[in-house]
């Protein structure tokens, strides 16, 4: 997924907000609205940066999907007997994007995915975010949750 910077990110980053941690700034610069997620990870890895990281900025509102819309990427081959930690791992972005395209109607639903503190927290919330964003667009979901 591409992101792009809101002017409310623009604003915190030149005014040093403490919301945004040197290692956050150091991803921040480079959401650019073409480079992937994935790309930006890939690039910072050395810093430390992590998806959690790439999480808080989307959820403080400093970056955006491009163009509002919601677009989940997968790795090309299922990974095999990955454990609950695993499944977690892969599913918390795409659930934390999923709620976060809903604005303030999804307000409480992203704030329950936020404090799902495992795979079996997540997978209790599936129903729910299926309810607010439709089965279809859950799909990826359930399959990160699934294999």
């Amino acid at each position: 997924m591409s992101y792009q910077k809101t002017e409310a990110g623009q604003q915190a980053f030149k005014a040093r907000s403490p919301l945004l941690s040197a290692r956050q700034r150091s991803a921040f610069i480079l959401f650019d609205g073409v480079k992937s997620t994935e790309q930006v990870l890939a690039a910072t890895s050395g810093l430390g940066i992590v998806a959690a990281d790439i999480d808080h900025l989307v959820a403080a509102g400093f970056l955006e999907p491009v163009n509002g819309s919601v677009t989940i990427e997968l790795p090309a081959e299922p990974v095999a007997a990955r454990t609950n930690q695993q499944r977690y791992s892969a599913a918390m972005p795409i659930a934390t994007q999923l709620t976060a395209s809903l604005g303030l109607r999804g307000f409480r639903l992203n704030l329950a995915v936020e404090a799902a503190s495992g795979y079996e927290g997540l997978l209790a919330l599936l129903p729910k975010i299926q309810d607010a964003v439709g089965v279809k667009a859950c799909l990826p979901l359930e399959r990160a949750l699934r294999d």
